[in-house]
């Protein structure tokens, strides 16, 4: 069963993160404060959450929690500052959107750089261990894959709708043939070597 808190008295809020491996797409990172008590018997780390599961799990927990946020890191910035600082920036912006502000920050991970006035915990896997990283996780990762499907409209070629990004051999087909876009990470391989020359079905 997953923890409820890190720490009794403390308001805490998890953060995670979704798309760092992908090929296109921003990263998208979600804060979540839970009420005391939450419990869901489906929740958990999203990667072991079923696509149907998690669609269930997401309004609920946007429902239930005491505050919530979703921010992201677009493709642009990824090749700026590189993939970790951008998955950073994109938590950093889910904590400035929290309409309360939580006293300790549950962070997936093993590294994360301080958010100015408040105090930080990493836990390395932690979405499968405490309760407001794993639904930060569920926010991050169907907010991002709604995205995903949302973009796949203007490029059915490189079928985001069913890899949201990631290096599948469709995807990979995809970029050999017909280039990339502006939603693909150039500073990733194989889009660095890519010329640009897609075309949205929308133009």
């Amino acid at each position: 069963m997953l923890k409820l808190n890190y720490t009794k008295d403390l308001v805490e809020a998890g953060c995670d993160e979704a798309g760092r491996g992908c090929l296109a797409g921003p990263v998208f990172a979600a804060a979540v404060i839970l009420p005391a008590g939450f419990h869901h018997p489906l929740l958990n780390d999203s990667k072991q959450v079923t696509e149907a599961h998690r669609n269930e799990l997401r309004p609920i927990i946007e429902h239930e929690a005491l505050a919530w946020a979703v921010a992201m890191s677009d493709a642009a910035e990824i090749d700026r500052i590189n993939i970790l600082k951008a998955s950073f920036s994109a938590m950093h912006q889910a904590i400035d959107a929290l309409t309360a502000r939580p006293q300790l920050l549950l962070i997936d991970g093993h590294i994360f750089p301080p958010y100015f006035g408040i105090s930080h915990k990493c836990i390395v896997k932690g979405d499968a261990e405490y309760a407001s990283i794993a639904a930060a996780s569920i926010l991050a990762k169907t907010h991002r894959d709604e995205y995903m499907m949302r973009i796949h409209t203007e490029y059915p070629h490189y079928r985001w709708n069913d890899n949201k990004g990631y290096g599948t051999p469709a995807h990979l087909r995809g970029i050999e043939q017909h280039g990339i876009t502006s939603y693909h990470r150039r500073s990733f391989a194989p889009c660095a070597e890519a010329p640009m020359i897609a075309s949205s079905v929308q133009n």
